[in-house]
């Protein structure tokens, strides 16, 4: 019998095994997708980025990276040799289902271009290399777009953002003098923690309201982000800075609510609610010593889903009593939950009961196939996170929401548990029982997480939020009385007097 030539026989084999499933067909550089807004020069974001979907040559997309040593690489230069530019570029995030997350950040703006070369190999992969047209800023350009409406399209903002809408159907119109009169005696008191922003000419002027304001560095940092990029609407508005929404007034009661802008929402109040401080500042600073972002948590998921251990995994402080709930359960359930109290303030004296529990890397969590999502003192800041794993998250009922929990669908992106956990277990056996629609449900989450989360969504759904409160012409109102704003950031020789109404500052700003 005539024996075939080795490399013969091995492409034979890897044939059969393509033709069976068992493997994919090999990758196809010019075949293979690349798309997203770091591929835009007007898509100015701390971070830029773009997506690569691999295609094999069969045309078909590749659900698991290429076997091997990942080949992918970014090489960007200016366009101009005379223009040296810093720009930091990491190695291509593997998101282990065929797609990878390219990022750079920009410390420099370049003012003929940027090329952008996307390589397998030596191979260009899909149409690079891109040319991105100068000028690119980088984060810190002052240089604000001055169409908004053109600035909203390059970015892809959606039309409609419902948790906006359904948050300003509370205020058919905005009382501006109301505002200014009771929300320094309803929340301004010594223990506040409430900041008075006024937006005027596309600068910001702000000033504290309560001893507990120091978060102020959140908010500060990306309305200065937004001025650098885009022309802001001259408005005034209040931010709370604490955990816990403030407005509980009913929309037909008199007086009515008033417009708190909040991190975090709750179905008896009325705030406004903006992305959170924690992924707004992990977004801004990403690629700069913070690790996890809406970007890096994408290619560090842990293992393949059929590799992930079998329980259901929680970490975190006692910040709720059901969290001390699910320790105790992991005690009594150990083939089915891993739970543990990293450290102790509200409940100290449960500390020698439960033990505590030593930190673990936030990407270790998903070398566990279901995440546990409880409440901390309102929403767990971390559950966005969660999300953008690659683990089923069973998520506790809760009264409390982020800005994009309205898109999110139980038992479509989630597994719903009772707020008391006693469905939890009964929750987990089901999940490991029905592991494909475990998975599925998983996938369906990460996807859609996927999708809100991305950073360029995030400036889009601020701007719509000061475009939306700026809208009612009452926001223009006049002072009836000057004020001291001693926390007031004037320009240099401006009159620190104001009453922090718009047309009281212009009169300052002006006559300085």
């Amino acid at each position: 019998m005539r024996h075939l030539p080795r490399a013969r026989l091995l492409a034979l084999q890897l044939a059969l095994l393509v033709a069976s499933g068992a493997l994919e067909a090999p990758l196809s550089a010019p075949r293979s997708l690349v798309w997203g807004p770091g591929l835009q020069a007007g898509v100015v974001l701390p971070v830029r980025y773009f997506y690569l979907q691999a295609v094999s040559s069969e045309g078909q997309n590749l659900t698991r990276s290429p076997p091997g040593q990942t080949l992918f690489r970014v090489v960007i230069k200016s366009l101009s040799p005379k223009e040296l530019v810093r720009i930091h570029v990491p190695k291509p995030l593997d998101r282990n289902d065929g797609t990878f997350l390219m990022r750079y950040r920009m410390y420099e703006t370049v003012s003929k271009g940027l090329k952008i070369e996307v390589l397998y190999g030596d191979e260009h992969v899909a149409q690079s290399p891109y040319i991105l047209k100068g000028p690119v800023y980088h984060e810190y350009c002052e240089c604000p777009e001055e169409d908004p409406q053109a600035w909203q399209k390059t970015l892809s903002c959606p039309d409609k953002e419902p948790q906006i809408e359904k948050d300003f159907a509370s205020f058919p119109s905005i009382n501006l003098q109301q505002m200014l009169i009771e929300v320094p005696k309803r929340f301004g008191d010594e223990r506040g923690a409430i900041v008075h922003y006024t937006i005027l000419n596309n600068h910001i002027y702000r000033r504290s309201l309560g001893k507990y304001t120091d978060f102020k560095m959140f908010s500060d940092e990306i309305l200065l982000s937004l001025t650098r990029k885009v022309l802001l609407p001259d408005l005034e508005f209040y931010v709370n800075l604490g955990d816990w929404p403030l407005e509980h007034r009913k929309v037909n009661e008199t007086p009515g609510p008033l417009p708190i802008i909040s991190w975090c929402g709750s179905l008896d109040s009325q705030d406004v609610i903006l992305p959170t401080y924690d992924i707004t500042h992990s977004t801004l600073e990403a690629l700069r010593g913070v690790t996890n972002d809406l970007l890096s948590i994408q290619g560090n998921t842990g293992p393949s889903w059929i590799n992930k251990t079998e329980k259901a995994f929680f970490r975190g402080r006692d910040s709720r009593e059901e969290r001390l709930q699910l320790v105790q359960l992991s005690k009594e359930n150990p083939q089915l939950l891993d739970a543990g109290i990293t450290g102790y303030f509200f409940f100290q004296e449960k500390e020698k009961e439960l033990g505590k529990a030593k930190l673990i890397g936030f990407f270790d969590f998903f070398k566990y196939k279901y995440q546990v999502n409880v409440d901390g003192t309102v929403a767990a800041y971390r559950y966005p996170y969660l999300m953008l794993g690659d683990s089923l998250v069973l998520k506790q009922d809760s009264p409390y929401y982020e800005h994009f929990y309205m898109a999110l669908k139980p038992w479509k992106h989630y597994i719903p548990i009772k707020r008391n956990l006693s469905d939890l277990l009964e929750k987990v056996k089901w999940a490991k029982e029905n592991d494909e629609e475990a998975e599925k449900i998983a996938k369906e989450g990460q996807l859609t997480a996927r999708d809100l989360l991305q950073p360029h969504r995030l400036y889009c759904y601020y701007y719509r939020v000061l475009q939306v409160s700026s809208e009612d012409p009452s926001c223009l109102v006049e002072c009836p009385q000057a004020k001291k704003w001693p926390e007031s950031l004037l320009p240099e020789g401006a009159q620190e007097s104001a009453c922090g109404t718009l047309a009281t500052l212009r009169n300052t700003l002006n006559a300085s």
